[in-house]
């Protein structure tokens, strides 16, 4: 039975195959993105508690940043969706940079766009990789090849560990953060 305040989480009942699941709980991941700043003003979004954490602005980035960059640039040396639409120069944002060994003082000071706009990132990042993890073959999601900073890995470990696992973790900081607002935490 589902508590009336935990809704079902979406994407539940997928098809049991590998790709269906990676491709849906990541999916997941970055609906749980959206959800993480809805309701929150620009100041929310970027607030650091006094320069202690990281804002919850940053912690969406980085795991959409991360997702984009993995899928697009590290499996295929493509240009990831922050490139492809310039976010970074929309927001004044690194380029490259996705915040993994980010000096925490650079990190505070990261200042993010409003949160509905931010969604427009979230929303290009979701639609190009979801379907692309979809159609992924057993032999491509088995291939191993160097992920900077985990060495050599299977792209299946690096969707679990890297997008799924490491992602929530993220959200997870997000999630408690929003309840510091007074605000409802994402529905885990």
């Amino acid at each position: 039975m589902t508590s009336p305040n935990i809704p079902n989480l979406p994407g539940m009942g997928n098809a049991p195959t590998m790709q269906a699941q990676l491709s849906t709980v990541t999916n997941r991941v970055l609906l749980y993105c959206d959800r993480a700043v809805e309701g929150l003003t620009v100041e929310q979004f970027c607030d650091t508690r006094g320069g202690v954490t990281n804002s919850i602005g940053w912690d969406v980035w980085h795991v959409v940043r991360t997702i984009d960059n993995i899928i697009h640039f590290v499996f295929e040396r493509e240009q990831p969706a922050w490139l492809q639409q310039s976010f970074h120069e929309r927001w004044n944002l690194p380029k490259v940079d996705q915040g993994t060994g980010q000096d925490p003082d650079d990190a505070y000071s990261m200042r993010f766009p409003e949160p509905a706009e931010f969604k427009l990132y979230t929303k290009a990042v979701r639609e190009a990789v979801t379907p692309r993890i979809a159609g992924m073959s057993d032999a491509y999601l088995a291939e191993v090849q160097v992920i900077r900073p985990w060495g050599p890995i299977p792209r299946v470990e690096a969707i679990l560990h890297g997008l799924i696992g490491h992602g929530n973790g993220h959200l997870g900081r997000a999630s408690y953060a929003r309840t510091l607002f007074g605000l409802e935490g994402l529905p885990y």
